[in-house]
């Protein structure tokens, strides 16, 4: 049963079968099936991009995934790793999906940029274009066109105008026959089955041309139809149905051929591939001869005593010539289909690939030949099919001889040439000791495997290379959950996740997904002796697979059961050390290959790693922290007249502190307000930092001036020789009359927000940074704060972020100053502080000092 719909919203029925299944949901197998709707645009969108493949995938049920819905122009069994990827995966068709933009990527040197986790899988030459699909308001999934990185370039804009139409037929489509299906025409598009292939169209070519006669051996009599009539140039009215008449049609050099054919019939009882010309007169002009091929077995008329020729004439002016052709050239010659096995190959390849072609066709060549099971030589395949570019390549034969490899791929497979060759010398010799499995068209020396080789397992090995490249970014045990739960799920098609981690001798839940709610609190806590399977896996340290729950309830009798049908239980193990166990649910009844059991263990391996790696991070993280929260004020003085309020945000990268910090100091004239920023992210910024906030907090209590306290603190820290420099802004505000004195190094300028409103970056005369000359001057400007009114400082951490200038972050905190209500500080405080946490990775911490002045 198919599982790619559009599911009308609202409550679904249930009970009896019918033509949507009993649940509301339109599913493939019915009338009006999604790959109907999508398949003309699809192949619309390939040739308006001047494409030679496309995807589209769809959302699936649980809105985790997305999955490969339609292929063209590539084969699906080379995507199977991508049939299903994470919604929230590091890939070019999830965040076309998330955040619903086209995406252009025009060849692999910009895949490798923004997303190095899909080009470790498909390290090939090509560009994509991501298109998101929408239906009823809302993006459902993602069109992908692949293009030639070696064609002519083309600028994101022009992609966008050329794949809108594809696009906009979707979406009609889609909408057309979701309201087939509901009357009130709102609907979701879901799918969670295999992809559908699609043949991209192929260039008219002229029919082969089949005609039927039936020959009596002994009276020499021919019955012709129509068709083996016009193939002789014989008109029906004219031809007095003897084979006389035939002969005299057939070039007298092959006559011998046409008589041949009568002795075959009566010694073998067959004629298999006679090859004769006869006269062609179509052409008006000289006489030309057309080449014919006889087939044909020999049958018994109705007495028992006729011996009868039941034959096919077939026109040879085509396929059957060019393979003829092939034959007499001194090379080897193959053709691939597009999911790589072999449609053809000529006497030569035959005696250079040591394999009959018997043996060869509709198989695999790495498969059939030993000494070509290697991964490297698939993935040669791969390289010319998913970067539709000429691939060549050497390989020494066991014999010790070298052949040459020359694969010409199109959309619909691909031809290939092999011939001998001389020995590499200089650099091709040297990758001759060691095969290189990242092909790139041009020649490269690959050696064969001393010894049998399993068949490559190009996806499994993917998500074991996916899994380790995201696992590389996760920092805390959370992260490590959240990536594993985002690779595992999709990837495999599972249905629930649970990562449990021992501690104290007992087994504690990390993270789930999917489970239903409070199924798993009976097994938290339990002990390392309980007969459990998640226990087992990871006390005997051994993998366990279920394929349905008999075998479950069969080994763990009375075991609870939720709504999952299969299951996996991986212990994981890092470096000798029990770290936990990971389980997965699927939904169905799953048989589990050797591939795929060698690829779930090895990714609890690489959790298992990653889980020990984020939990001494965190330990430590949590230190740091606690250090860095020491260091800041716990809370701020009151002082009549103001309402002051301190944030701080650590930053999203790596476990070491910062050096941002705030204070609000009261003095003989009022009170101090302060910010700073040490340069840094380690434990001696920190202390730099503490040792700046009490040299502040000093001079300012003893009623310096502003100017002095920032002057005497630039020349405690430049004779710290702590090599570390910072920023800082101080602002001495009277509450009794609104005016202050402000002096900034080289920190950001402050906010004001105005009491009818408005906020304005304030243009504030500073100094170079503190530590960097002994004798620096800092002058200070005068301010005054009418009532209402509400200032803010920041470090530079608000508003910095990834690619983006900071006059940028600074308009952008300023209008968010402007224009939320100024009621709370509180509430004003938490709003700004968003803008900084909306940066998905934000490095630096940020310290932000609100006060209103009333």
């Amino acid at each position: 049963m198919d599982e790619a719909a559009a599911v009308p919203d609202g409550p679904r029925p249930s009970g009896g079968p019918g033509r949507d299944g009993g649940d509301g949901r339109v599913r493939t197998g019915d009338t009006g099936r999604i790959e109907d709707a999508l398949t003309a645009p699809l192949i619309a969108a390939v040739r308006d991009l001047g494409g030679y493949g496309g995807l589209v995938y769809l959302r699936s049920r649980d809105r985790r995934s997305l999955v490969l819905a339609l292929v063209t122009g590539v084969p699906r069994s080379l995507l199977r790793a991508w049939w299903r990827v994470p919604v929230g995966g590091a890939l070019p068709m999830a965040e076309a999906y998330r955040r619903d933009e086209p995406l252009w990527l025009p060849d692999e040197r910009v895949t490798m940029v923004r997303f190095p986790h899909f080009t470790a899988g498909l390290p090939y030459s090509f560009g994509s274009a991501h298109q998101p699909v929408r239906a009823g308001g809302e993006a459902v999934g993602v069109l992908v066109v692949l293009r030639s990185a070696a064609r002519s370039p083309m600028d994101a804009e022009a992609v966008d105008r050329a794949l809108r139409p594809a696009g906009r037929d979707m979406e009609e489509r889609l909408g057309r026959l979701a309201a087939g299906r509901s009357g009130s025409g709102a609907y979701r598009v879901e799918h969670d089955d295999e992809p559908v292939s699609v043949r991209l169209p192929t260039a008219a070519v002229r029919p082969m041309r089949v005609g039927l006669l039936d020959w009596d051996l002994d009276s020499d009599r021919c019955t012709p139809d129509d068709e083996a009539l016009a193939l002789l140039g014989i008109a029906g009215a004219d031809f007095d149905g003897t084979m006389a008449a035939v002969e005299a049609r057939v070039s007298p050099e092959d006559l011998h051929e046409l008589r041949a054919s009568r002795q075959d019939a009566l010694t073998h009882g067959r004629v298999r591939s006679r090859h004769f010309r006869v006269r062609d007169e179509s052409g008006g002009g000289e006489i030309s001869y057309r080449p014919v091929e006889l087939w044909g077995r020999l049958v018994r008329g109705g007495t028992g005593s006729a011996r009868i020729l039941v034959g096919a004439l077939v026109d040879a002016a085509g396929g059957l010539t060019a393979a003829e052709a092939a034959e007499r050239l001194p090379d080897g010659l193959f053709s691939l289909d597009q999911d790589g096995r072999v449609t053809y190959g000529n006497r030569r390849c035959e005696e250079l690939l040591g394999a009959g072609r018997e043996e060869l066709l509709g198989r695999y060549p790495w498969e059939v030949i030993t000494w070509l099971r290697d991964p490297a030589y698939e993935d040669r395949y791969r390289a010319a099919m998913l970067s539709q570019e000429q691939v060549s390549f050497l390989v020494r034969h066991p014999a010790g001889n070298w052949l040459s490899f020359v694969l010409y791929p199109d959309v619909h497979g691909l031809t290939g040439r092999v011939h001998p060759t001389v020995p590499p010398t200089g650099g091709e010799a040297a990758r001759e000791a060691g095969a290189s499995a990242g092909p790139v068209p041009g020649a490269a020396a690959v050696a064969p495997p001393p010894g049998p080789v399993a068949a490559a397992r190009a996806g499994a090995l993917y998500h074991v290379v996916q899994m380790a490249s995201v696992l590389t970014e996760a920092v805390t045990v959370q992260d490590v959950c959240r990536a594993v739960s985002e690779q595992l799920l999709p990837a495999f098609g599972a249905r629930e996740l649970a990562l449990y981690t021992v501690r104290e001798g007992r087994m504690y839940l990390q993270w789930e997904s999917g489970y239903p709610e409070g199924f798993l609190t009976q097994f938290e806590g339990v002990a390392l002796d309980t007969r459990l399977p998640g226990v087992h896996a990871l006390t005997t340290r051994l993998p366990l697979f279920f394929e349905s729950p008999e075998d479950l309830s069969t080994a763990y009798p009375g075991i609870a059961l939720d709504r999952m049908n299969a299951w996996s239980f991986l212990p994981l193990i890092a470096s000798g050390h029990s770290v936990g166990s990971c389980i997965l649910g699927w939904d169905a009844p799953h048989r589990f290959t050797a591939d795929e059991r060698s690829a779930l263990t090895a990714l609890g391996g690489l959790a298992a790693q990653a889980m020990e790696r984020a939990r001494l991070y965190d330990s430590e993280s949590a230190v740091a922290r606690g250090l860095q929260e020491g260091l800041l004020p716990h809370r701020l003085p009151a002082v009549e007249g103001l309402r002051t309020t301190g944030r701080y945000l650590p930053g999203t990268q790596g476990m070491a502190i910062g050096g941002d910090w705030y204070d609000v100091i009261t003095t003989g004239r009022g009170v101090a307000l302060v910010i700073g920023d040490v340069e840094g992210h380690s434990v001696g910024a920190a202390a730099v930092m503490g040792q700046l906030r009490s040299a502040v907090h000093a001079f300012a209590a003893s009623e310096r001036p502003p100017q002095e306290v920032i002057t005497h603190t630039n020349r405690l820290l430049t004779e710290l020789e702590s090599d570390a420099f910072a920023t800082c802004c101080y602002i001495e505000l009277d509450p009794r009359t609104g005016r202050a004195l402000a002096v900034r190094a080289g920190h950001p300028p402050p906010l004001l927000r105005h009491p009818d409103g408005r906020a304005e970056t304030l243009d504030l005369v500073g100094g170079v940074m503190l530590g960097v000359q002994p004798d620096s001057v800092y002058p200070v400007t005068a301010l005054t704060l009418a009532p209402g009114s509400v200032l803010a400082l920041y470090t530079d951490g608000l508003v910095e972020q990834p690619g983006s200038d900071i006059e940028t972050g600074i308009e952008e905190v300023r209008r968010a100053l402007a224009d939320t209500p100024a009621d709370s500080v509180e509430h004003l405080a938490d709003r700004l502080v968003r803008t900084a946490r909306r940066a998905p990775e934000r490095p630096d911490d940020v310290a932000l000092l609100l006060t209103a002045y009333r």
